[in-house]
């Protein structure tokens, strides 16, 4: 089931990519290919496959020196993007990804993955960790982490290799669930340059292209944590700066001793200004504990009550069983909403927990989905029986001759 489509009922494939990523002519050797679907092994209504994106690949003239990837998408299936990525890679031509609105999840590490990128502006890219579904026990459970965090790293590889910075530094960018603007995009080294938009209908167009998916799956979507300079900007910066004074050096000079000091002087000299200092300070006068009066004075003064810390603990225990009561309601509310739309045939009973979940980080927005499926696609009603017509004639025969057995 494709999370990304704002409408089911109402979703058309891009007319411009048609059944496929077809190529546009474009400059003498360059050809465009439009990357404006969801990532999906499955292909066709729900959104473009690696079998599909490699056919049309294929299929391009051999004189081909440049591919234009015009990406608008909202990402999907890993292992789908991974091979769509190797095989633009292994292609001759050169790859310059131009991201036209959204370059979401999987499609951002194709997009970063190729020869150049460049965003235009008021488009975004958004990273985040891999997703999965696991359903069994324990150990399929810890299987099921372990083969996410080989993902993530292999995926936070493409990024390293494109930005700088090491792999750990962009897993915890994924783990954030970062959101880059054009500028953002360039500032961290995931971009090569921003495409002005030439007017008004250029901004509109983009903010169409990605409105066009709904991206409320995703957690803090669209509202989420924005870039801060990444580790290639930061050592750029670090480059102008020049160098710093080191410890000792600074140490040398807040003592007044010599920067070419040795470590020995140093400690004697800062030994002997401690001394000094400690020598020069009084003993604080010790203030003698306020009187209970007088503690409660100053409360009172405060504007405040004092309350015995029984009260206290007692009065948030019950706001704890409170909160645990109101989640629990709303646990089951969604559960509700689910339970229905299996029985209605809409989804199946193997994706409850999936939907359970999409409930959990966004009511609203999973209700209107399962809200909008047709009742029925999923079938239950038992087609046929199992009786077979010739026994049936045969017991017929048998009872007419002998008569039926009690």
């Amino acid at each position: 089931m494709n999370p990304f489509l704002r409408n089911p009922k109402a979703f058309q494939r891009t007319a411009i990519r048609a059944e496929s990523p077809a190529p546009k002519s474009g400059e003498a050797g360059t050809v465009s290919l439009r990357l404006y679907d969801p990532i999906d092994s499955w292909g066709g209504y729900w959104g473009i496959s690696a079998k599909e994106f490699v056919d049309v690949l294929d299929e391009l003239p051999e004189d081909t020196s440049e591919i234009r990837l015009l990406i608008n998408s909202p990402g999907g299936e890993v292992w789908e993007a991974l091979a769509i990525l190797n095989a633009l890679r292994a292609h001759s031509a050169k790859v310059v990804a131009v991201v036209e609105g959204i370059a979401a999840s999987s499609a951002s590490f194709i997009a970063a993955g190729v020869d150049e990128l460049h965003v235009m502006a008021n488009s975004k890219i958004f990273v985040h960790k891999a997703w999965s579904l696991c359903v069994g026990n324990g150990d399929d459970m810890a299987k099921s982490a372990r083969d996410l965090e080989h993902e993530d790293r292999n995926i936070a590889a493409v990024y390293a290799a494109k930005a700088g910075g090491t792999v750990e530094d962009w897993l915890q960018v994924m783990a954030d669930d970062t959101w880059y603007s054009a500028d953002e995009a360039v500032a961290a080294g995931l971009a090569d340059g921003v495409i002005a938009a030439s007017g008004q209908r250029d901004v509109e167009a983009v903010e169409q292209a990605s409105n066009r998916f709904d991206l409320s799956i995703f957690n803090r979507a669209g509202t989420g944590r924005y870039a801060r300079s990444s580790s290639a900007a930061e050592a750029e910066a670090d480059k102008k700066e020049g160098p710093m004074p080191t410890l000792k050096e600074s140490l040398a000079e807040r003592l007044g001793i010599g920067a070419d000091a040795d470590d020995d002087t140093i400690v004697a000299a800062l030994d002997e200004a401690l001394d000094e200092r400690a020598e020069a300070t009084p003993a604080a006068a010790v203030s003698a504990a306020p009187s209970l009066d007088q503690a409660v004075a100053a409360v009172r003064a405060a504007g405040l009550v004092a309350v015995e810390q029984g009260v206290i603990d007692d009065l948030r225990s019950k706001a704890e069983r409170g909160d645990q009561a109101r989640a629990q309601q709303i646990r089951e509310a969604n559960e509700a909403v689910v339970d229905a739309a299996i029985r209605d045939g809409k989804i199946p009973p193997a994706r409850r927990d999936h939907w359970v979940n999409a409930m959990a980080a966004d009511a609203e927005g999973t209700r209107s989905v399962l809200d909008g499926m047709e009742k029925g696609l999923i079938p239950y009603a038992e087609a046929g029986h199992s009786v077979d017509d010739d026994e049936s004639a045969g017991d017929e025969t048998y009872a007419a001759l002998f008569g039926k057995e009690s």
